[in-house]
């Protein structure tokens, strides 16, 4: 068993106001945090992973094939692989949660220093 810890040092600004930090990968998943900033934005993107999220705390606004979806506190969601997303933190308050990939990505973009 690999055992690993979350420090808020961790985490990286891979946008402006979008905060990431990769918990844990495995072989076929890989387990994320992600804190956005009030009023921040991810713009439209698409990856082969299938993407599972659990919001703790805030709301995000997803829009996925053009149709706006809420996610708020306790919720749960799933993104098929491929689908085109984007997601607005509309409120006040900080997002946050965790999400988990899969196929596992082998090193994601923004650990590289690259955009999203």
């Amino acid at each position: 068993m690999d055992i690993d810890s979350y420090d808020a040092e961790d985490a990286v600004e891979v946008l402006e106001g979008v905060h990431l930090a990769q918990l844990v990968t495995g072989d076929r998943a890989s387990f994320q945090y992600f804190c956005i900033e009030p009023r921040a934005i991810v713009d439209t993107h698409s990856h082969e992973h299938e993407q599972l999220g659990f919001m703790n705390r805030g709301e995000l606004v997803f829009t996925i094939d053009g149709e706006e979806q809420f996610v708020g506190p306790n919720e749960s969601s799933v993104i098929p692989a491929d689908e085109p997303r984007a997601a607005e933190n509309r409120s006040d308050d900080v997002s946050s949660g965790i999400e988990v990939f899969v196929p596992s990505p082998e090193t994601p973009p923004w650990v590289e220093g690259e955009e999203t």
